[in-house]
């Protein structure tokens, strides 16, 4: 028998697009709302620079990439692991590459073609999309509200999925201002992740080096480190080591105010190395000079000189270390160098992070992401309380956790419909005995 339920999904991103590929193929009737005047926007912003939709590294590895949520993250992750994710690029006619990192791209290295055959398969299998529908809840008779360019609008479905986004990235379709219609326990306050940094460094330094990069430093600090390119920004710093860092380092600063980390300007050299080059310069020259002669850029000379005067950093100063005098001690530039101090006050905004923490919490929902207090309403993608790092983790996550809610769906729609069909042959039992 044909089946002629309805589902709305309010997210055309990848966890709200997934999700209306699995309920659509199995015959249910699937419309998606976004208030977007077309879909996936952040989705394809992501893929400007290389869609990065998964990793290649061991699942048992994978899997402890959500940190806290990995408890309840992995069973979803291995119903939908990323080989299956592989496949299905393919299946559209993208296939996938791993590179040397791990990191798994489709040979477009963009998300447009990816996407473009998606949404043709969505509307072979009859996937409505309702745009620049921005929802609003539900009225009291408990149809879903929203606001259009034409009005206000009010839609009945058989059940619901929500697949909203986080909290950053506004202008792309996520700001999180569905959490006001959530019940107020259901969910937990969004925190940035991914993220940059604020520095205790004097304006100057950001405005005269915004932009520049700390080539292959590594960053150490609340029992953490990680290797990488550091950009800085207009009052502190971010990259792809940063954003590895961040989920200790928010935690460790909201706990006490703020973070010194050290800064390995120089990994390829150990101390000793350093120490000998050092000693071999010349008597008067000048520290630039010899930092300069080190490898080190403008911005690495400026935070050492920076972290031995002491000025504005949150650190102790280094002593006999002025900038316009030769550093005598040659031992202790070179663990200055290894072990560069900078004091970190805060994250940057939570707009400009790659993703967000926080959102609904697993305690308020089923095993089949079902809301407990709203039946018939089903979450998925970042919407959810977990975090992970960049490297294909997060798109992973959108993908097996909206597949996921689906199912969850699919099978409360078929328990609803047993129920009933159970009641009505129960009181057809009673009248005819009547």
């Amino acid at each position: 028998m044909q089946n002629f339920k309805s589902v709305a999904i309010i997210g055309a991103g990848p966890a709200g697009l997934a999700a209306a590929e699995t309920l659509s193929r199995s015959g249910l009737d699937v419309v998606v709302y976004d208030r977007m005047p077309s879909p996936a926007r952040k989705f394809l912003m992501a893929g400007r620079s290389g869609l990065n939709l998964t990793h290649a590294e061991p699942l048992e590895r994978f899997v402890t990439r959500y940190g806290a949520a990995q408890s309840w993250m992995e069973p979803l992750i291995r119903r939908f692991p990323p080989e299956a994710l592989r496949g299905w690029a393919e299946e559209l006619g993208q296939p996938c590459f791993a590179g040397s990192s791990g990191r798994v791209f489709p040979q477009a290295m963009k998300a447009s073609p990816l996407l473009r055959a998606w949404l043709a398969r969505l509307d072979t299998q009859g996937v409505r999309f309702a745009l620049r529908h921005r929802w609003c809840g539900w009225n009291e008779g408990g149809a879903l509200t929203f606001t259009t360019p034409e009005g206000r609008a009010c839609y009945h479905h058989d059940a619901v999925l929500l697949a909203l986004g986080g909290s950053s990235w506004a202008r792309l379709g996520s700001d999180g201002a569905w959490s006001a219609l959530l019940p107020p326990d259901a969910t937990v306050a969004f925190a940035p992740s991914n993220c940059g940094f604020l520095t205790a460094l004097p304006a100057e330094f950001h405005a005269q080096f915004h932009g520049e990069v700390l080539n292959s430093v590594v960053l150490h600090g609340a029992g953490v480190k990680a290797r990488g390119d550091v950009t800085i920004t207009r009052q502190g710093i971010e990259g792809a080591p940063v954003y590895r860092l961040s989920s200790t380092w928010r935690e460790t600063i909201a706990r006490s105010g703020s973070l010194c980390v050290a800064v390995d300007l120089r990994p390829g050299l150990d101390e000793e190395s350093l120490v000998q080059r050092l000693d071999k310069t010349r008597a008067r020259e000048t520290l630039s000079n010899r930092l300069r002669r080190l490898g080190l850029s403008a911005p690495a000379r400026w935070l050492l000189r920076e972290a031995m005067n002491g000025q504005g950093a949150g650190v102790p100063r280094v002593q006999g270390a002025e900038q316009s005098e030769p550093f005598s001690d040659a031992r202790r530039l070179a663990v200055l160098i290894k072990s560069c101090p900078l004091v970190l006050t805060g994250t940057d905004a939570l707009d400009r992070a790659i993703s967000t923490a926080g959102g609904v919490r697993r305690e308020a929902l089923d095993d089949g992401l079902m809301l407990r207090a709203l039946p018939g309403v089903f979450v998925a993608g970042e919407m959810l309380d977990w975090e992970a790092p960049t490297g294909g983790y997060l798109l992973q996550a959108c993908f097996a956790t909206g597949r996921a809610a689906a199912e969850g769906a699919m099978r409360w729609l078929a328990e609803e419909r047993g129920h009933k069909g159970a009641t009505k042959e129960s009181n057809e039992r009673g009248q005819q005995a009547v």
